[in-house]
């Protein structure tokens, strides 16, 4: 278990960096998926902290994915119509 939240812990931070450090809008959506991702799997992992499995964290993790794809899907139509807005620009 402490493994997984090891992992989830490395991965927040390695993505929080490139979404500081990175300008480019797509590596910044990516960056904002991965930390997603790690916060799902710290509550995975902690969920069954006090030996007791507690299916109130998966079931936050069931929605937060739904959630994640549909933010995701309106993120990369906002880069698509910032791209297009660029390219007629020029």
């Amino acid at each position: 278990m402490t493994l997984y939240i090891i992992t989830s812990a490395v991965a927040f931070a390695v993505s929080l960096a490139a979404f500081i450090v990175r300008r480019h809008p797509l590596v910044r959506l990516m960056a904002l998926n991965l930390m997603g991702i790690s916060v799902f799997l710290w509550l995975t992992a902690t969920a069954r902290a006090a030996g007791i499995a507690d299916a109130v964290p998966h079931a936050l993790v069931l929605t937060g994915i739904v959630v994640a794809v549909s933010a995701t899907a309106f993120g990369l139509a906002l880069l698509v119509k910032l791209h297009r807005a660029e390219e007629a620009e020029r």
